[in-house]
């Protein structure tokens, strides 16, 4: 058996090398497609959801309307992500935007799963703390891959969810209001202007 020539040896060798190379280098890469003018619009569109929901009549009508601005806001969101990672070249299916996902996600399950049982049981009193604290502990874990703003915002989440559940039912919509509307707009403006949009 003959040996491959000691050019092909190398350059197989070399391209082992960039490919380690440039998996570790996204292992250290904070996913900074996290979307500060798309958040601040969720944080908009957050507030208009916490007016109209304090003024409905039922429980019932409240949850369509928190329900709706999930839906809207997860859109905003997904196009902002989507739309700043172009921009930047990044992809959000590999390395940092993977594992950012990957932490995010759990949480996020467990915050529907949860609304769901507390809602058919009639203890949608307990939504506003649950959604705050579970949202900030989905930014919290996905934000270990971001960029540090987005870590502290998901602490103040949690800390938000926690004084919604542990204080009056009374307090939960103004909490909702500064969380996800105050929240997202301060740190939605911070993260557009400091880290590329």
């Amino acid at each position: 058996m003959t040996k491959p020539p000691a050019s092909l040896r190398l350059t197989d060798r070399a391209g082992d090398d960039l490919r380690f190379i440039r998996k570790t280098m996204e292992r250290g890469i904070a996913f900074t497609a996290v979307p500060g003018w798309g958040g601040a619009l969720m944080g908009v569109t957050a507030l208009g959801a916490a007016f109209l929901a304090a003024g409905q009549p039922t429980r019932e009508g409240w949850l369509i309307v928190w329900l709706c601005e999930a839906a809207l806001a997860l859109a905003v969101g997904l196009f902002a992500i989507h739309r700043k990672a172009h921009r930047s070249g990044a992809s959000i299916l590999t390395g940092s935007g993977r594992r950012f996902a990957a932490n995010f996600l759990p949480p996020a399950t467990a915050g529907a799963l949860l609304t769901l049982a507390l809602a058919t049981q009639g203890a949608a009193d307990f939504l506003p703390g649950l959604w705050l604290l579970l949202y900030g502990t989905a930014v919290v874990t996905g934000g270990a891959f971001s960029v540090r703003p987005v870590l502290v915002m998901g602490l103040l989440f949690m800390a938000l969810g926690a004084l919604a559940l542990l204080g009056p039912a009374e307090w939960g919509d103004s909490l909702m209001a500064l969380g996800f509307g105050g929240l997202h707009i301060l740190f939605g403006i911070h993260i557009g202007r400091h880290h590329g949009g």
